[in-house]
């Protein structure tokens, strides 16, 4: 039979643990404030949505497997993104006239429109994410966060 420590008299591999001062859970709880800052400005497209469709509009043709590595998506995760853009009309796709294996995606008429109509909703996105650290804060923070990355 094994015997649990009791939570008032943690191991010496537990002391001092506190989860509300690790990384991954303050990073989690930052990422929740996010996606809800998010969610009130953008209600037409999921943050992983707006993500693909953004860079799309960025990048032009491009393959999903590409995308997917621009965005940090696995290949389920932008193939349902994609899906999911395609059955809105916002993305549309063609064969590669480079490889005809290959289908290259772009924004339709319909993404450039709705892509417009809430990048100004996207800066706002960020100004709020970022609205309780001063500005040498924002900057030293998001400095940090691409190094991290």
């Amino acid at each position: 039979m094994t015997s649990k420590t009791s939570p008032l008299s943690p191991s010496d591999a537990a002391a001092g643990y506190c989860l509300d001062t690790q990384v991954g859970f303050l990073m989690r709880r930052a990422n929740q404030r996010h996606l809800a800052v998010f969610a009130e400005e953008i209600s037409d497209l999921t943050p992983t949505q707006f993500a693909a469709l953004a860079k799309l509009c960025e990048l032009g043709a491009v393959s999903q497997n590409a995308l997917g590595r621009a965005t940090a998506m696995d290949g389920a995760t932008i193939k349902g993104v994609i899906d999911r853009l395609r059955t809105k009309s916002l993305v549309a796709s063609s064969p590669d006239p480079n490889d005809q294996r290959c289908l290259l995606l772009k924004p339709t008429a319909a993404g450039w429109d709705l892509f417009e109509s809430v990048a100004p909703a996207a800066h706002q996105i960020t100004k709020d994410t970022l609205a309780p650290l001063n500005e040498a804060e924002q900057t030293i923070f998001l400095l940090l966060l691409e190094k991290l990355t």
